[in-house]
């Protein structure tokens, strides 16, 4: 079986604990105009371009005129003969491997696996390629390597990943379903179902809100997360939750992309998180940094 994945570094403890190889994986079913990695976002991929690197010769079409990229003329393309070879001006965004090959990689990087490291998968959306991945979790796990996954979580069989994952990650938006949706372009239906699921049957869940300027960063938002924490994480030792304060470190690479960046202007100040992690303390919710 073969696996889509975009990029692949090592990190240390901000996706799971210990030093880590991370496996972003490519695809996803939200649109998140914020998102840090859009070109992990189609399934199909995305031409990624490279400007310092981009000339006419990369592409026999004509598509390249005065360092730019004329994405028309890439629409009714069917060859991609731009990326076909080494050059660096256009790329697809993902490269395609046997799920095989990729524990073979893995198994390799066994001696950077320190103070408790292994595999993450992240995304884009890891359950886009729900059966490959679930071969790769099962793989890792046989060869003994830490396991972890990030997750919007809005898969409905997600429960299958269960016994393979040792680490639950999973990122909750926004607890109300039509702005999620607005939004996000899906529900948060599932989400708050495999989070309830995660809580109650995983020994290690960490729950993350990305907190975003206008989206999600009111008191009423605050409230609401509370409520929902105190009925799946509050008391629990086993669940940790995880503020994430919004950047916009990615914004170039929407236009590398060909996409528009339509986030405003605006920030997450200290207070605010202050404020959320309080909340989250008052009620007993375990509270973390990474």
């Amino acid at each position: 079986m073969k696996i889509k994945v975009f990029q692949k570094g090592f990190n240390y403890s901000q996706d799971g604990r210990g030093n880590r190889l991370i496996l972003h994986l490519q695809g996803c079913n939200m649109h998140c105009p914020w998102c840090s990695n859009p070109e992990g976002m189609s399934p199909e991929g995305a031409l990624f371009v490279e400007k310092e690197w981009l000339k006419e010769s990369c592409c026999p079409k004509g598509a390249v005129k005065e360092e730019s990229l004329d994405r028309s003329v890439c629409k009714d393309c069917r060859e991609r003969s731009c990326i076909q070879g080494r050059q660096k001006g256009i790329r697809l965004s993902y490269q395609e491997f046997e799920v095989r090959d990729l524990i073979r990689e893995c198994e390799g990087c066994r001696p950077m696996f320190f103070d408790g490291g292994g595999v993450t998968l992240t995304g884009g959306e890891i359950t886009m390629q729900f059966a490959a991945v679930k071969e790769l979790l099962a793989g890792l796990k046989e060869a003994g390597i830490h396991t972890a996954i990030e997750s919007n979580g809005t898969h409905p069989h997600m429960e299958e990943y269960l016994p393979l994952v040792d680490e639950w990650i999973m990122d909750i938006k926004h607890m109300d379903a039509k702005k999620h949706k607005e939004w996000l372009g899906v529900s948060n239906v599932h989400t708050i179902e495999n989070i309830r699921m995660a809580a109650e049957k995983h020994p290690d869940v960490l729950l993350r809100i990305p907190l975003i300027p206008g989206f999600n960063d009111s008191k009423e938002d605050a409230e609401a997360f509370t409520e929902f924490f105190k009925g799946c994480a509050a008391g629990r030792s086993n669940v940790r939750v995880e503020i994430l304060i919004y950047h916009e470190f990615g914004k170039g690479k929407w236009e590398q992309c060909g996409y528009t960046y339509t986030m405003k202007l605006g920030r997450i100040s200290p207070e605010t998180q202050q404020y959320f992690e309080k909340r989250f303390r008052e009620e007993g919710i375990q509270v973390v940094r990474t």
